[in-house]
């Protein structure tokens, strides 16, 4: 027992390989956040906007905000009321159910507000686009700048379509 406690202590330690996913997050990350601070000049709120998706796409934008990929160290932060938010990040195919609070929600934001749509869902209203329920993807009732496409995309490929929005909006403002 003493014999295991101290070749735990003295012994050759095990580390694990780095992530090349993580290291180019973090370099994208940090051109995201010279790209926020030009465009902004502060940090950007997003507000996360349900309007009847499966749930795929929010767990990858539950995981920007995890200790693993950190995306207020880049000076992005998820807000509660569209009030205080920047961008919505709209997931899900919009139902009939949710059209009213959707535009409600855009409304509610200060202008000029951006829209992203993440997911196929979002994009195109994904496998429940021909359906009874469905309007279609977030582009029937909101001005969407952005698509991220994928089922679910990956928070690289949301780094990635953030980065592609500042671009745009640096681009309209020269």
């Amino acid at each position: 027992m003493i014999f295991d406690m101290l070749r735990n202590f003295f012994g050759h330690k095990i580390a694990p390989d780095i992530d090349p996913e993580q290291e180019e997050f973090g370099k994208l990350g940090l051109e995201l956040q010279k790209n926020i601070d030009a465009v902004f000049g502060r940090s950007l709120a997003i507000r996360e906007l349900d309007s009847g998706s499966d749930n795929a796409a929010e767990i990858e934008l539950n995981s920007l905000g995890t200790p693993y990929y950190d995306v207020e160290r880049f000076g992005i932060s998820f807000v509660a009321s569209p009030r205080h938010a920047d961008i919505i990040m709209i997931t899900g195919a919009v139902t009939h159910n949710m059209a009213l609070a959707v535009k409600k929600t855009f409304e509610a934001m200060p202008q000029p507000g951006f829209v992203i749509a993440v997911g196929d869902d979002a994009c195109n209203g994904g496998i429940y686009k021909d359906s009874y329920a469905v309007l279609g993807g977030a582009d029937k009732i909101l001005p969407v700048d952005i698509k991220i496409p994928g089922n679910p995309p990956t928070p690289l490929e949301i780094m990635k379509g953030l980065l592609a929005l500042m671009n745009a909006i640096k681009q309209q403002r020269h």
